[in-house]
């Protein structure tokens, strides 16, 4: 038989118990609702916050990669853009050179087509500058290169050589002119010594439809280095492409790994709660009930 005591009261302690440890379920229900988040901290779950915080670090690392490989996919699309414009020019510049390859025309129509395959010249050098970006360029005569990181440890790497295309490169055998550096050169004259503007004197004279056809076998060598080239920068741009689609797929899949791990989830949260209130207040109304039980032992008094 219990002892009748109004020092103990042990129903009102239970009571009491049951109801903060209902309060303690309460607050951390609410707390998952509010940030979404069953594991929010350390003191939740120790080891599945570590696991979570390994895999944010990793998916923003891939960010940087994403970034590396943006900037280098960015290259060789400029890269690919100046390399159609460059084709353009070298068809161009055949198409005068073809004409003036005539031998019927006089003299001053073939210097008009020399004049026009010079300017041509310029613009393809002009074209060849251009083709930079972020101080990156592929195809002068530098030694710009691309080396894209392409995991998030770094040892992995998407990367694209440089490959001269600048005229001087291109024309290295075409004659030069009458003088390099005051020194007479012998020869018919074609190009200057930047190889890019063409002498007032070129294909004129009995030679002058016979030089305009080598000129012309000069482009059409430029043209194969030059579509050749480009079919191995769309090759690497391709693969910067392929190499963005897995890096996004993997932050995705990240992404999803550590909601698994760390998201509530709020539909089963939501129900909790409710439920949680309900015994909350059943909770407060057995607490008053077991508070109220003391005042019987005043009737044995009366």
């Amino acid at each position: 038989m219990a002892m009748n005591s109004i020092n103990t009261n042990t129903a009102a302690m239970v009571a009491l118990q049951n109801l903060s440890q209902t309060q303690q379920s309460l607050a951390t229900v609410q707390n998952r609702i509010n940030t979404g988040l069953k594991i929010a901290s350390a003191k939740d779950n120790g080891a599945i916050w570590a696991i979570a915080q390994t895999e944010k670090a990793q998916s923003s690392s891939l960010d940087a990669v994403s970034n590396s490989l943006n900037n280098g996919k960015s290259v060789l699309d400029t890269t690919l853009q100046a390399g159609a414009q460059l084709t353009d020019i070298l068809n161009q510049m055949r198409q005068k050179a073809l004409a003036a390859s005539d031998a019927t025309i006089d003299d001053p129509s073939r210097a008009q087509y020399a004049s026009e395959f010079a300017k041509l010249g310029q613009s393809y050098a002009n074209t060849i500058a251009s083709a930079t970006f972020n101080g990156v360029n592929l195809v002068d005569g530098g030694t710009g290169q691309v080396q894209a990181l392409g995991s998030a440890d770094g040892a992995i790497t998407v990367n694209s050589a440089h490959a001269a295309m600048d005229f001087n490169t291109l024309f290295s055998t075409a004659k030069a002119t009458t003088t390099v550096a005051g020194a007479a050169v012998a020869g018919q004259t074609y190009f200057s010594a930047d190889a890019v503007t063409m002498t007032a004197s070129a294909w004129t004279g009995a030679t002058g439809a016979a030089d305009a056809k080598s000129d012309m076998d000069l482009v059409d060598t430029a043209i194969k280095t030059v579509t050749q080239t480009l079919s191995g920068f769309g090759v690497d741009a391709k693969a910067m492409d392929n190499q963005q689609t897995l890096v996004t797929k993997l932050q995705d899949s990240l992404t999803t790994g550590v909601g698994n791990l760390v998201d509530a989830n709020l539909a089963q949260e939501s129900a909790s709660l409710q439920a949680l209130q309900t015994k909350q207040q059943l909770g407060v109304q057995a607490l008053s009930i077991a508070n109220q039980s003391t005042s019987v032992l005043l009737g044995l008094f009366r």
